[in-house]
């Protein structure tokens, strides 16, 4: 952390960070550099399945869900944006990665799930996924790992207007 403020006690409404709002802004901006390098990695990683970063991760949401859920509910369960999510699942639709079911609850907003093709390809990206990421978090502690997705859980919730600022 760059130590350009280090008075701990600027008042909230200053427009200078604390020392904990700038190291809060370095997290920022490591986790949008980190995200690019991610989602290209992820591409690297599930290419030879026909997927993208985007894909994989779609299909890790619906794969994921206790039920079958209309596009609306997997993008906001994401974080995402409904019609990025939309564009993503007509596409794995086209690809035979998932199907629609009519939706008891609702006329229009089908239900989306996996096929068969579209679990066993979720399965093989997971396979892949497994030693890749115990490759990634060589020397690093549990606890550490486990104390940042605190962190980062607390900044989203903050963010999302779900926890204490």
């Amino acid at each position: 952390m760059s130590s350009r403020f280090q008075d701990a006690t600027v008042p909230r409404s200053s427009t200078k960070p604390s020392p904990a709002g700038e190291a809060v802004t370095d997290l920022i901006l490591n986790l949008f550099r980190l995200n690019n390098v991610l989602l290209t990695a992820g591409d690297r990683l599930v290419q030879g399945l026909g997927l993208t970063s985007a894909r994989w991760q779609v299909l890790g949401a619906i794969a994921y869900a206790d039920r079958p859920q209309p596009v609306a509910w997997l993008a906001r369960d994401m974080g995402a944006n409904r019609q990025n999510v939309q564009r993503i699942i007509n596409d794995l639709k086209e690809a035979g990665l998932v199907t629609f079911q009519t939706n008891p609850h609702h006329r229009r907003a089908q239900l989306v799930v996996l096929t068969a093709k579209g679990k066993q390809t979720f399965d093989a990206a997971m396979r892949l996924q497994g030693p890749w990421v115990n490759d990634l978090v060589q020397g690093l502690a549990v606890k550490d790992i486990k104390t940042a997705h605190g962190v980062l859980t607390t900044l989203r919730q903050r963010l999302d207007g779900k926890g204490a600022a």
